[in-house]
């Protein structure tokens, strides 16, 4: 299949939303989902007729509800589905690719149970063009922290994999699979761009061991590190 390369112009300006609190996708990464309730089944079967694409954003627990439901934050990821299978008890198995993130306009009223949003790609235009980062000696730090990060919280992974990563896919898949909370995900997501990101991530690990408050076994809500970046 060719590689989707959309162009601004081209993307929707009202989109589906999947609302998850520590789901964190990234321009250029692959978030799997487990899809099984009604009205996200109802989205996933409605974006694969028009376009293959929804956005992932996190609710905003700091925020008062809304009508349509819990707040949400004001910047999120669209995303296209990019692999899709059935279960025989009628679960939706996907496989997101993050394309660009998005600004919340405004918010429209539900489509089938689920709930849409107004959008805007302008300031983050660079994510649909980007170039190879190199991260350089930062990248032995971020690596040495990430084994003390994980070391911290009794995870383990693939090294060999992770250090034959290229510098970008690093910082994505790391960013995308370490159990950080919502906030953390959503400073990671918001960064202006992928060198800035990175040192958001070298400091969100660092922190991580270094907190007093941190707690090891509070775990990591529905992502597993081991596995994504096996």
């Amino acid at each position: 299949m060719a590689v989707f390369h959309p162009r601004l112009d081209d993307l929707p300006q009202e989109i589906p939303v999947f609302p998850l609190t520590g789901a964190l996708l990234l321009p250029g990464g692959r978030l799997p989902l487990n899809i099984f309730e009604p009205r996200y089944l109802a989205m996933v079967e409605d974006s694969l007729a028009a376009g293959r694409m929804f956005g992932m954003i996190q609710p905003d627990r700091s925020q008062p509800d809304v009508a349509t439901g819990g707040a949400l934050f004001q910047v999120g990821c669209l995303g296209r589905l990019s692999s899709f299978s059935e279960t025989d008890d009628g679960r939706l198995l996907i496989t997101l690719t993050g394309l660009i993130r998005f600004r919340v306009l405004g918010e429209q009223a539900p489509r089938r149970g689920y709930r849409r949003c107004q959008v805007t790609y302008a300031p983050f235009a660079a994510d649909l063009g980007r170039h190879p980062v190199e991260l350089g000696g930062a990248r032995e730090a971020l690596l040495a922290s990430l084994r003390g990060y994980f070391a911290h919280r009794g995870l383990d992974a693939n090294w060999e994999s992770i250090n034959q990563m290229p510098d970008e896919a690093l910082i994505t898949t790391l960013g995308m699979a370490c159990p950080f909370d919502a906030a953390e995900k959503q400073a990671l997501l918001e960064a202006p761009d992928t060198t800035s990101r990175a040192a958001t991530l070298l400091a969100l690990l660092r922190f991580a061991v270094h907190d007093p408050m941190s707690d090891p076994s509070a775990g990591g809500g529905d992502v597993d590190p081991k596995r994504s970046l096996s």
